[in-house]
Parts: structure tokens; sequence; C-alpha cells
């Protein structure tokens, strides 16, 4: 049974639709969703990349304030469509981040984006979810 499914973004377009296959399978399944993030306090007000190659950003690790208002974004829309929703943030490594949130919160299931799957770079968000994480984990393939 998946009674919470977690989902983490970064307000980039491919987190965007890992978001939106999030909100299908809770609506789904009844569950409620928890909606994750990351930040870098020491990051200013602008995202920067973090442990990724120059020529495919992702994941950014954001400022406090900035994951603030996307968590609050994302919140709101899942209340839109009457999805129970609860956010969730920490400092640190994305990918660590998600883990252990959804660790923490006991996600069932924890959604990610496929976007930096193809690369061998330690440090990609999805390579470590799919590794680490103690749940269950839905990649879903983005452009």
């Amino acid at each position: 049974m998946i009674g919470k499914v977690a989902v983490g973004t970064d307000g980039s377009a491919t987190a965007g639709e890992a978001f939106s296959a999030a909100l299908e399978l809770a609506e789904r399944y009844g569950a409620g969703l928890l909606v994750l993030s990351a930040f870098n306090a020491g990051s200013g007000r602008t995202a920067a990349p973090r442990l990724t190659a120059p020529a495919h950003p992702e994941w950014a690790s954001n400022a406090a304030e900035q994951v603030e208002r996307i968590l609050a974004a994302a919140e709101e829309m899942a209340a839109g469509r009457g999805i129970e929703c609860s956010s969730a943030m920490a400092e640190g490594d994305p990918g660590e981040v998600l883990v252990a949130l959804a660790a923490k919160h006991g996600a069932d299931v924890l959604v990610v984006g496929s976007k930096g799957m193809d690369r061998r770079v330690l440090g990609s968000v999805p390579n470590t979810v799919t590794h680490k994480a103690t749940c269950s984990v839905m990649v879903v393939k983005t452009a």
C-alpha cells in the first residue's frame, strides 16, 4: 500500500515532471504527498550547480528562501487538487537530503526525475537516490 508519496524538487522543469507524476500517484492511491528539497546556506539568492558538470546543470542547491517559495507553491498546487500535502527541506547535498528526509518522514515511495542518470558522475541526484533510498523509488523519464 502506498500511503505517502515523497517527491524531490528544485523548481526546475525536470523536477516539475517528477512532481506531476507524484501528484498523479498520490491521487491514484489516495496517498499523502511530501515535497522535499535541499538548500545550501552559502549560495545566496542564486542557484548554483553543485556536484554536477557545467555542461549538465541539474539539481542546484538553492538558498533556503528560494526553496521555501518552491515548496509553498508545490503545496498550494497539491491542495488545489485535494491532495493532503506537507513539505520538508534541509541543508546539504540534494541526493543525500532527499534520501534522509524521505526516510525520516516515512515515505513509501520517493519520486525523482531522470536528469543525470545517463552520466556516471558521482553526486548525481537520481543515482544517489536509487542507490541509497530505504523506500521504493520511481524515476520519471524526463527529456
